[in-house]
């Protein structure tokens, strides 16, 4: 499958994990988490790399994050037959595929997310065709990290917030048209946008009333406990609507100490937090998910590749914090 390079909160890159022929990576039992795992995925390669390589430690570590559903993010590159192919895998296995929508106009203020497409009608365009190649698939969709934290917090110039607010209002129609579609439009995490009430009134501008929920922590790091907080708060405001949290790298929260403006980026001696799940601690809650690929950069900050671009090192040590958690 062909995989975009993603930036910042993305996932995915051209530049797989070198090593020997794919090992069949298995299914989480459907009782517990029904998204796919995909067979494919970076951790995958490499973990099949370690094993031809010798090197059952890091294989063992590894297979903690390739045995592990992860969503699979979608932007301009062919959004149907990705879809397509990523759902109908799913299907043919008796789960449903996770996806990102990720092509808002303006990304990420031209930061390491940067890019999206051109402009509005380019943006439809791509979200119908998305829409098109999951069908009547099973398929919770994670709608635009960043798009409207980043209209709250002033990133985003006040000149594009109408559009945005329309198109991200379109997708979650178009998307839960469809018969067995969830939709999540992100809300950030509670060190972001601190104060839930302005999350609430964008939440609202761009179609939360007929989306399935909101997504919390996409691509960060903030701990579960406090996104559950954050998410009670906000959906008391929202009448009660259910979210989900990113749980992929959160398992010793966000780094702590010394200022740093990008402690979001590529932060050290940070763990794999809960597994996916639908069971969790609280019925508004209605799953752990892991959004980001653990492994994937977030961009070009403390000794890391590109946004997006796989790295092993810190896949392993994610994996190593977990188990001696």
């Amino acid at each position: 499958m062909a995989v975009l390079v993603l930036a910042g909160c993305g996932g995915g890159d051209e530049r797989r994990a070198e090593g020997a022929p794919m090992r069949p990576v298995g299914q989480r039992p459907a009782s517990t988490v029904p998204y796919w795992v995909n067979p494919q995925t970076n951790a995958a390669r490499q973990l099949a790399a370690y094993r031809a390589a010798g090197r059952g430690a890091d294989a063992e570590l590894m297979a903690r994050i390739a045995r592990q559903p992860i969503a699979e993010w979608i932007g301009a590159d062919d959004p149907e037959g990705r879809a397509r192919r990523f759902t109908g895998a799913a299907e043919a296995a008796g789960r449903e595929g996770l996806l990102v929508l990720y092509n808002i106009p303006h990304r990420d203020c031209g930061q390491y997310s940067k890019g999206g497409a051109p402009d509005g009608r380019a943006y439809r365009r791509g979200v119908e065709r998305g829409a098109a190649g999951i069908g009547d698939r099973r398929a919770p969709v994670v709608l635009e990290p960043d798009a409207l934290p980043h209209v709250e917090d002033g990133c985003t110039p006040k000149r594009f917030h109408r559009e945005r607010f329309a198109l991200l209002a379109a997708a979650v129609h178009r998307l839960r048209a469809l018969p067995h579609t969830k939709v999540y439009l992100d809300a950030g995490n509670p060190h972001w946008i601190t104060d839930v009430k302005r999350m609430a009134d964008p939440l609202r501008r761009a179609g939360i009333e007929e989306a399935d929920g909101f997504a919390l922590n996409i691509s960060n790091y903030q701990t579960t406990r406090e996104n559950t907080a954050y998410g009670k708060r906000l959906s008391d405001l929202l009448g009660g609507k259910h979210f989900v949290i990113d749980t992929s790298r959160n398992g010793r929260g966000p780094a702590r100490g010394a200022d740093d403006p990008q402690a979001w980026c590529n932060p050290g001696e940070r763990a794999l937090g809960e597994p996916p799940t639908t069971h969790t601690a609280d019925e508004r809650v209605d799953a752990y998910l892991w959004v980001k690929p653990p492994g994937e950069s977030d961009g070009p900050c403390k000794g890391g590749p590109q946004a997006g671009a796989w790295w092993p090192d810190y896949a392993l040590d994610l994996a190593r914090n977990a188990t001696a958690d």
